[in-house]
């Protein structure tokens, strides 16, 4: 696991002590070493955190006449399989059993199709001096993150947004586009980032570029799409799906942990784990004082069943103190509030082991949210909920539970009759688009449903709720629940890993029927029953909860006074991008208890707190 970056120049030489600053940015994410390399117009750079071939294993690497270079953040699962193949056709390595390395040779074979071949999480850069082709390429879910910039003679690209900052000419100039998607969604999806000179490449795609062009060239090479033609399989296949994904992912020279939440899909793991592991597995859980959010009775259930070596924190977090930290480790205006979790569970973990595996894709893939539920209720009670939405309406805002019953009744009743794609949004949605128009006034950007709308059309002949499940698993994970884990956990220079997103256990979930995912009220259905023998019955059969925290409490109690500071007239006008009457509003609408908009004011804390950072 590292950190990367990169500068091409399109005349001259790339500025080394640029690159080197850039890389420094990026210490974080690999505190045991760093290496740079200039080849003509291309400079490489990367941090490493050493987790496998801790001796050999420094970046950047180079083929056997150092004609071609590469800088690797991530892991691949099956290098040492590569590297026989790799070997037998004549490829001579020097490194004890670098994953990396296998990567330049694998692209002497196959070129930029290289990343086909990979089973794992990777953001790749590879300088071909031959050919003079520079090539990036993403992982197939977006594990990993990277980010590229045009600058005046030049691109740069990197791990994280703070790495581009010293790039020669690097321009900060917000992207309206990036701030309507913001509101919409509480993060900014894939290509868009706050600034309009820079770009995410998207989950499975990789970038060209060639000497004596200033243009760039993106491709997909890999897509997960859902069958258009289902195939069932039975529990047993999930079951070896996972239990294969994790014997994989605990491949390392380094101890590997859990964080163990206590739903299914993180229990799941850390009883495969303990199981295929020769030596005994830690497990992390971090809980809230307030029992509605506290999940750590049902995580300490899997510990005690297998044995880990458990670690667990109950707390109350100083959301003033935290909230600066998340906003210097982001880059961007980002306002997942169970961020604030992840992290500590990622700071837990991290005083421990130097690599954990987390959940994330579970749900996307298995069908485990409320939102497909809903969508399969609203074709026959849709009309009699926005009836009843008077009276929904009226129900007092709890703040006792995540995603209490009143909550989830009123979003209902708000979507239930709009069409599938803008009522799978709905259900979601941060700020409505009303909203959003009298917060941005003459600021506003494009549709930020536009990227829904580009995956939905894609996947024509699918049934209904595999298309919004497909929605989810390309834009929500990969632009959120991904980059929220991988920032989180990077900030502590801790790898963490994903075994859901391996494809051998996606080609069996994308492969389903709806009705093995979501049947009724019965979510994650054949996930449920293919881990039913390995976990207490109050997992397979509780409620979910989600990695969540008391937000609209903290927000009408301690944490009020530092959100009217943050969000105070005065303040915001500043900014210059936000109403202030409205933001005010807002603020008194939730304190006064007639509604739940802690996920509303979290964004618009976010997005000052980083606006002020980045001034």
């Amino acid at each position: 696991m590292c950190g990367i970056c990169g500068l091409v120049a399109y005349g001259g030489d790339p500025d080394r002590n640029a690159l080197e600053a850039m890389n420094e940015t990026l210490r974080h994410r690999g505190p045991d070493s760093a290496g740079v390399i200039v080849r003509g117009r291309v400079g490489l750079a990367a941090r490493r955190l050493s987790i496998i071939d801790l001796e050999t294993g420094d970046q950047p690497i180079a083929n056997e006449d150092r004609s071609v270079h590469v800088v690797q953040n991530g892991e691949i699962y099956n290098h040492a399989a590569l590297r026989r193949e790799l070997e037998a056709q004549g490829h001579q390595m020097r490194t004890d059993h670098s994953d990396t390395e296998v990567l330049v040779h694998l692209y002497e074979q196959h070129g930029p199709a290289f990343a086909e071949r990979l089973r794992g999480m990777f953001a790749v850069a590879i300088w071909d001096s031959r050919e003079r082709r520079l090539v990036l390429a993403r992982d197939r879910f977006g594990i990993k993150p990277l980010h590229w910039a045009r600058l005046p003679g030049g691109l740069a690209f990197g791990s994280e947004l703070k790495c581009l900052m010293p790039a020669p000419g690097f321009c900060r100039e917000i992207d309206p586009d990036a701030v309507e998607a913001f509101l919409a969604f509480n993060s900014i999806p894939a290509p868009l980032t706050i600034y309009k000179s820079a770009r995410k490449l998207p989950p499975g795609h990789y970038l060209v570029w060639h000497e004596g062009s200033d243009e760039v060239a993106i491709e997909r090479y890999a897509r997960e799409l859902p069958a258009t033609t289902p195939r069932p399989a039975g529990p047993g296949d999930v079951l070896e799906a996972l239990r294969d994904s994790v014997r994989a992912h605990l491949v390392s020279d380094v101890p590997v942990g859990v964080m163990l939440s206590g739903g299914v899909d993180s229990s799941v793991l850390a009883a495969l784990a303990a199981t295929e592991s020769r030596d005994r597995i830690r497990t992390f859980s971090i809980g809230f004082e307030e029992q509605g959010f506290d999940e750590t009775a049902r995580a300490r259930l899997v510990a005690d069943r297998y044995d880990t070596d458990h670690h667990e924190l109950v707390v109350r977090p100083d959301a003033v103190e935290l909230l600066p930290k998340l906003t210097q480790a982001f880059d961007e205006p980002f306002a997942d509030s169970s961020a604030v979790p992840t992290w500590l569970v990622s700071e837990l973990a991290a005083s421990h082991v130097k690599v954990a595996i987390s959940g994330e894709g579970g749900d996307e893939l298995f069908g485990g949210y409320y939102t497909y539920v809903a969508n399969l209720l609203a074709p026959r009670v849709g009309r009699l909920a926005a009836r009843a939405r008077p009276l929904i309406e009226r129900l007092p805002s709890s703040s006792q539970r995540a995603a209490s019953f009143d909550y989830k009744a009123k979003r209902f009743a708000r979507a239930a009759t709009l069409p599938p794609l803008e009522r799978h949004h709905g259900w979601k949605e941060i700020f409505d688009e009303q909203t959003r128009a009298a917060l941005l006034g003459d600021r506003r950007g494009a549709d930020p449903l536009t990227v829904y709308r580009e995956h939905y059309t894609k996947t024509a002949g699918a049934p209904e709720l595999a298309r919004l499940q497909e929605i989810d698993l390309n834009v929500y994970l990969p632009s959120d629940l991904l980059v929220k884990t991988d920032r989180a956990s990077m900030a502590h220079s801790l790898e963490a890993r994903v075994p859901f997103l391996d494809k051998a256990v996606a080609d069996v979930a994308l492969a389903l029927p709806t009705s093995q995912k979501v049947r009724g009220f019965d979510k994650k259905r054949l996930l449920r029953q293919a881990v039913e023998p390995l976990l207490p019955r109050e997992i397979t059969h509780g409620r979910k909860q989600g990695f969540s925290i008391p937000a609209a409490a903290w927000l009408r109690t301690d944490l009020e006074p530092f959100a009217r500071e943050l969000l105070a007239p005065a303040r915001v006008r500043e900014q210059g991008w936000f109403d202030a009457e409205v933001v005010t509003a807002i603020m008194d609408r939730h304190v006064s208890g007639r509604e739940d908009l802690s996920r509303q004011i979290w964004g618009l804390m976010a997005f000052s707190l980083w606006h002020e950072r980045d001034a």
